[in-house]
């Protein structure tokens, strides 16, 4: 009940993205249940049944993929202050998200279960035209109701699961342990947060050993260094590990006065123990650490995609592709998705290369925020452009037929992961309103925030860009016979 309030007092743009997600999951139903038909028309033929519907899976994975990227931006089901106490705590509010994205996809389910219906004619009482219509829709045969049932329950039943796992409550992460010590570049003890700058090992007696000095010091923080040496004024180790290094005083230290006594009467009091010092949190993992996993997934992708697709190239020209060419697809998908995030970061972190000015500064380090964000749909965007590509050169000329049914699934997929990807980044958008704000009261020309945008999208494109060619290239070589 609360999911269906939560629905209906949504906002219009939030009402927009459940419409699409109940349009994608209305055009995979349907393809499920075209892939039943062709089973039931073709009863001899269970191979090519089965590959039909294992080539469901990508418009049913772009369907979950939108499913969730809606979910994450609804915001009804954002944890607030104070919903704990009337319990809508993160649980709570997690299940109302799964359940509202469960309705949205049931939605589109019997909306796909109704055309399947009605171009069948059984709705209508007239049979459809058309041959490829027929042996897809199973005309005048009796369809099993529990296996309709179980494959328009897939869609519901995968992004309702997806949403609940990706909005799970989680514990917050434990403040960061002291790093290991070690000696580092140019002789510095410990992980310094301050960077070092070139020569910084030789100057100021920094050579000389700042751990023991540490430890022979006494509470003041001082180091017991005789008066004038270079130990006096030698590079220090902060709390952070970061050297600091001042110059040596000549003049000896004053010496510290000594406590007065205390009273014969006073009773000895028990020092109080210093507070700890505030931990700061955890800093964000890197988005670059799945980079090579993302390459290395990709490369697999396209090496099973050659294998299989020269294969099924020898033994039958000019069929459909195979399960082992779905399987390196599945592979190259997940290669780009992984790859994603940190191609993102790179980017930004070369347009911040090389003397950066105030416009290659602010682009480069919202795209190095925002990489976490955009970074997966934008690989998968390019994951799909290149199997466009490919689509385009193989079956062009004398290629497979590419029926009406195929380019349903592809329009499906291509829509998906563009509105997954439009969606991310109008999240990404409001999650920095309060710096833009801020950067307008500090008198940033709004043209210079639109030409900011105007850079990240050209660098994105130009890294992107070429990267996705040269994998379509090599993906459609084994295909193109």
């Amino acid at each position: 009940m609360l999911a269906l309030r939560l629905t209906r007092t949504a906002h219009l743009a939030v009402h927009l993205r459940r419409l699409l997600v109940a349009l994608a999951s209305t055009g995979t139903g349907f393809l499920l249940l075209c892939a039943l038909g062709h089973a039931l028309s073709h009863p001899d033929t269970p191979g090519a049944s089965a590959l039909r519907l294992a080539w469901c899976a990508a418009p049913l994975a772009a369907t979950v993929h939108l499913a969730v990227a809606v979910a994450r931006t609804d915001p009804g089901t954002r944890p607030r202050s104070g919903l704990s106490a009337i319990g809508l705590g993160p649980g709570r509010l997690m299940a109302v998200s799964a359940t509202t994205t469960a309705l949205s996809a049931a939605l589109g389910s019997v909306a796909a279960l109704l055309a399947f219906l009605h171009l069948r004619g059984d709705l209508t009482g007239r049979p459809p035209s058309g041959r490829v219509a027929a042996d897809a829709l199973a005309v005048g045969q009796s369809l099993p109701a529990p296996a309709v049932l179980t494959l328009l329950v897939l869609v519901p039943a995968f992004a309702s699961a997806a949403v609940a796992h990706t909005l799970r409550p989680r514990d917050p992460r434990p403040a960061a342990a002291a790093a290991p010590r070690g000696y580092g570049r140019f002789g510095a003890y410990g992980w310094g947060k301050a960077r070092e700058t070139f020569g910084a090992y030789g100057r100021f007696g920094s050579r000389i050993a700042a751990e023991p000095a540490r430890a022979a010091a006494p509470a003041d923080g001082h180091a017991a260094a005789p008066a004038g040496s270079r130990a006096a004024g030698a590079a220090r180790v902060g709390a952070g590990g970061a050297l600091q290094t001042q110059v040596s005083d000549p003049r000896p230290p004053a010496p510290a006065p000594a406590p007065a006594p205390a009273p014969a009467d006073a009773t000895p009091q028990t020092p109080e123990a210093a507070p700890d010092p505030p931990t700061e949190p955890a800093p964000r993992p890197q988005n670059t650490t799945a980079l090579p996993w993302g390459f290395a997934v990709l490369a697999a992708g396209l090496t099973v995609e050659t294998y299989t697709g020269d294969a099924a190239a020898a033994s039958a020209p000019g069929t459909a592709p195979s399960a082992g060419v779905l399987i390196g697809w599945a592979l190259t998908a997940l290669g780009f998705a992984l790859a994603g995030p940190g191609l993102t970061h790179l980017c930004g972190r070369l347009l911040q290369a090389a003397r950066p000015g105030a416009l290659r500064l602010l682009a480069g380090r919202v795209l190095m925020e925002e990489s976490h964000r955009v970074g997966r749909p934008l690989g998968v965007v390019a994951a799909v452009a290149a199997a466009a590509y490919v689509a385009a050169t193989v079956y062009d000329g004398d290629g497979p037929a590419f029926g009406p049914l195929a380019t349903l699934g592809a329009l499906l997929v291509a829509g998906c992961t563009v509105a997954t990807l439009l969606t991310a980044a109008v999240a990404a958008k409001h999650a920095r309103a309060d710096t833009t704000d801020a950067l307008l009261r500090l008198g940033a020309p709004p043209a210079t925030l639109r030409a900011a945008a105007a850079v990240r999208a050209a660098a994105l494109l130009a890294l992107f860009g070429p990267l996705t060619l040269i994998v379509a290239v090599l993906a459609a070589l084994p295909l193109d016979h």
